[in-house]
């Protein structure tokens, strides 16, 4: 990687940053030279990755937030502006996957995966706009990035899945559009859609679904979170130049 695609003097949050796929995310950037903004709702694991980062010769700033609430979503932007000076990058990554047959399904679920997969992200980066529009004006780089991780479920429907799809389908349809509108202001809104990676994302779920998904996958090697923050540090080094749209990643043997 060239100096001038590394990311240091710039400013990357990561939201659902306490584990998996933002966890990976987060050191990734931070070795690129990013200074980090941590968010997610457990701060003790917030903690202990800002302190390693720390430890590793980074710069990370722990901020306790729960993106289902509207008001913590865009304090956060404000919290990290405040804090850190400016906005690059924001990967949106929080996100909850509550499958199950749609029959009688516990209405609290799609509460809370529209909350945070739709709404969240959607106050995350109404906030984050005008800081990553005022980056790419004013930084060395002249680009600013937003990454909204979906998923494979934002490309493929299956039975059992019907709340998670809509809400991973409209994160496509948001990015697109928003990237359409803002991309000849450098500012690039790329989409990562992974399938089935090892993280503690299927744990939400009630027993009998973990269950089918354990019958489903059990068999097969899982990408790591590690495989879809290397994409995201891939998308966020480009020159100017290039934006990456869309990355799809499935585990090898997974066919759909």
């Amino acid at each position: 990687m060239t100096p001038t695609e590394e990311l240091h003097g710039t400013v990357a949050l990561v939201t659902g940053a306490s584990s998996g796929i933002g966890e990976a995310t987060a050191l990734t950037l931070a070795d690129l030279g990013a200074t980090v903004a941590l968010a997610a709702r457990r701060k003790d694991r917030l903690d202990a990755l800002a302190e390693r980062i720390g430890e590793a010769g980074g710069t990370a700033l722990a901020l306790e937030t729960d993106l289902g609430s509207p008001d913590q979503a865009r304090e956060l932007i404000k919290r990290t502006v405040d804090a850190l000076g400016r906005l690059d990058t924001l990967v949106n990554n929080a996100g909850l996957m509550l499958l199950g047959p749609t029959v009688e399904a516990p209405l609290e679920e799609w509460e809370q995966m529209l909350a945070v997969n739709v709404q969240g992200l959607l106050w995350c980066a109404h906030a984050a706009l005008p800081h990553l529009l005022q980056a790419a004006a004013d930084s060395p780089r002249t680009v600013a990035d937003m990454v909204n991780v979906s998923s494979v479920a934002g490309r493929t429907t299956r039975n059992g899945s019907a709340v998670y799809n809509l809400t991973k389908h409209g994160v496509g349809a948001f990015s697109e559009a928003l990237r359409q509108e803002v991309t000849g202001r450098h500012v690039r809104v790329s989409l990562v859609e992974p399938g089935a990676v090892d993280t503690e994302l299927r744990l939400h779920n009630r027993p009998e679904i973990q269950d089918q998904m354990t019958q489903r996958f059990g068999d097969m090697e899982l990408l790591q979170a590690d495989d879809i923050a290397s994409a995201i540090a891939y998308i966020v080094t480009r020159p100017a130049r290039m934006s990456v749209n869309e990355v799809l990643i499935r585990p090898t043997e997974q066919d759909r």
